[in-house]
């Protein structure tokens, strides 16, 4: 009974603090409420005379001075009484007489004064006011709402991405001259003075040397045996990064016996695949070397018959090098008879983070099991067999075997490592033309978990914004192109519509050459109308986001965002198709007033430099407001003729 006694009823220490506990937390509300009370009335006017309040004054003071009585023992029990539950207090004749007094209105000394009452030990049987003006340890305290900005969380990166071997970011400075590399071969050295280059830029000098190590032995096995390290490489646009992985590449095979695919390149457009195609046929001329594009500009028969030849034991492979896009390599791989990875040794990915963002496609997962199969030769100790890659260990080094180095290169790189883990690298190595991404632990540190910093633009290149209303955009767009007269001006807009519509707005207006360049033409007619672009015989080519990605086009001088861009990925591939190879240009980007906030925030979050503000008063754009006012009724009735047309 006495167990059960204790447990069910407290004693009368834990009633007595419990009691002053609720005294005090009352006596704490009730002296909030009173304060409250008292601003509310100090917002009213005085509605009572100073007389009056004159005589309330003594008053309340009288009432201050109240005595005190003595504190009853144990919670205000009676000694010998029995004792209660410690959750019922029993309401004693002199709390009556208190809430009687404190119910009716009060000036703002009084309701201080009742508030003390409340809280007293006669009224509330809690502590004396000594007591009760403590604060509360566990009590909520009201205030201290100052804002505090919130520090950003940083990512903790792998060692690679967070200690990258930095190269210079001005390709103007640092140029290393060609003999200061001698491992480059000298029919390469030869050719690079052909073309008119006499010096390495930073990232060439830096890339070149470390891929020209890992096949210092040969292509077939790698330094010591050891599989080489996969390299991603980070620079801006016009730094040189396809020449970086090219001159390496075409050295490496030169030495080669028999012709298999041993170098893969992949890119996300046909156009830049030209591209890539091209400068490999200028360093493979002279050589064994063959060199194939599949894009999917050629029909699939014919370009299988540039990648095989069938013989009377089998096929014969006829492409040492191949240049594709991810599509049309996976038809080649599912329908090309006689068409294999086996021997693939290098496997280059140009514009990285675009094609990570198609890894949908599943295309590198068939690559690689195109390259290892699984179903490998009898032998088991057969020359060269290809095994998927396994743990470092003694036994798995007893075979060495030709390894599968991969190459990544982009002007932004992604350094978030759960999309780099698609592409399953194997002891990455980091090029970069950014800052040392340092752990979160160091002080003063910003690191964005995509974009691992801000972005690197050429130091050519300077960047405007036009605010402009959506009416006279086009105004605009002519206005610049005929005030700087540039010959060659590439302008960008978000949809294949848009630039239809401002490719026939500008061909109205006329007085300047303009093109189209979208998806609306073939691959053919797109490559005539970038030769004729190069070549100065359009000014104004107006183009969807197709020629943003590793279009080398020279000489553009002027780049014009009509459409601002959503990301500022979409930006730094854009303006890059100026101040290219150390030289200069500028980039011009047309915002409403509902775009300028968030735009100007995310290119300085994305570091671009000394953005500038460009105003066009209305004073020179009205000259050309009645030729504009011609042009848009044109425009009107040429739509309403291809709608016709359409629909016939």
């Amino acid at each position: 009974m006495a167990l059960f006694h204790v447990a069910r009823y407290a004693g009368p220490e834990a009633a007595g603090a419990e009691a002053e506990a609720d005294g005090r937390a009352r006596a704490l509300l009730e002296r909030l409420q009173c304060r409250a009370r008292e601003r509310q009335l100090q917002k009213q006017p005085p509605q009572q005379a100073p007389e009056e309040a004159a005589q309330g004054a003594p008053a309340a003071g009288k009432r201050r001075r109240r005595p005190r009585r003595t504190r009853r023992r144990e919670g205000g029990r009676e000694p010998g009484s029995t004792p209660a539950p410690p959750n019922k207090r029993q309401k004693t004749d002199d709390e009556d007489e208190d809430e009687g007094a404190e119910s009716g209105e009060e000036t703002p000394a009084e309701s201080s004064v009742g508030a003390e009452a409340a809280g007293s030990p006669q009224g509330r049987g809690g502590p004396p006011p000594e007591e009760a003006s403590r604060p509360l340890t566990h009590s909520l305290v009201l205030g201290g709402f100052g804002r505090s900005k919130v520090p950003k969380v940083q990512p903790f990166l792998p060692v690679w991405l967070a200690q990258p071997s930095c190269i210079g970011k001005n390709v103007t400075e640092g140029l290393v001259p060609i003999e200061d590399i001698p491992a480059v071969h000298p029919d390469l050295q030869k050719k690079l003075r052909a073309q008119g280059i006499s010096s390495y830029f930073p990232v060439q000098a830096a890339v070149i040397p470390a891929l020209l190590e890992s096949t210092a032995n040969g292509f077939l096995v790698s330094r010591g045996g050891y599989r080489p390290s996969d390299l991603c490489v980070s620079a801006p646009t016009g730094s040189g990064k396809t020449l970086a992985f090219v001159i390496p590449v075409v050295q490496a095979l030169l030495h080669r016996a028999v012709c298999q695919v041993r170098a893969l390149v992949v890119l996300p457009t046909k156009e830049l695949a030209q591209q890539v195609s091209k400068v490999f046929n200028v360093y493979t001329d002279a050589t064994p070397l063959r060199v194939a594009l599949i894009t999917g500009q050629k029909s699939l028969a014919k370009e299988q018959e540039s990648l095989v030849q069938k013989t009377a034991d089998g096929f014969r492979c006829l492409a040492d090098i191949m240049v594709a896009t991810p599509g049309r390599l996976v038809d080649h791989v599912d329908q090309t008879p006689g068409f294999s990875l086996q021997h693939l040794r290098f496997l280059i990915i140009d514009e990285a983070d675009r094609m990570i963002d198609s890894m949908h496609q599943s295309w590198l997962p068939r690559v690689v099991a195109a390259a290892f199969p699984s179903e490998g030769p009898k032998v088991p100790c057969a020359l060269l067999q290809r095994t998927q890659p396994r743990v470092v260990t003694a036994a798995s080094m007893c075979c060495p075997q030709m390894p599968l180095q991969k190459l990544l290169f982009s002007a932004t790189l992604t350094q978030n490592p759960e999309k780099l883990q698609q592409l399953s690298l194997y002891q990455p190595r980091l090029f970069s033309t950014g800052s040392v991404y340092r752990a979160p632990s160091d002080p003063g540190i910003d690191v964005d978990g995509d974009s691992g910093g801000k972005y690197t633009f050429p130091i050519g290149l300077t960047h405007h914004y036009v605010p402009c209303s959506l009416r006279f955009k086009p105004l605009v767009v002519l206005h610049l192109i005929l005030e700087m007269n540039f010959s060659r001006v590439l302008c960008f807009t978000n949809s294949r519509e848009n630039s239809h519509r401002l490719f026939l707005l500008v061909q109205a207006f006329g007085g300047v050459t303009v093109a189209e360049f979208s998806s609306r033409y073939g691959p053919g007619q797109r490559k005539s109308i970038l030769k004729q672009f190069e070549q100065g015989k359009i000014q104004l080519l107006i183009s969807t986001d197709a020629t943003a990605r590793g279009i080398d086009v020279q000489g553009v001088q002027l780049v014009v965002n009509y459409d601002a861009p959503q990301y500022l990925r979409t930006y730094v591939h854009r303006v890059g198709r100026t101040a290219r190879a150390g030289k200069s240009g500028q980039a011009f980007t047309l915002l409403l007033k509902v775009q300028e906030r968030r735009f100007l925030r995310m290119l300085e979050e994305g570091g671009v430099p000394g953005l500038e503000r460009h105003d066009t008063p209305s004073e020179l754009l009205q000259p050309l407001v009645p030729r504009y006012e011609e042009a848009l009724s044109l425009l009107e009735k040429a739509i309403k003729e291809e709608r016709k047309q359409k629909a016939a």
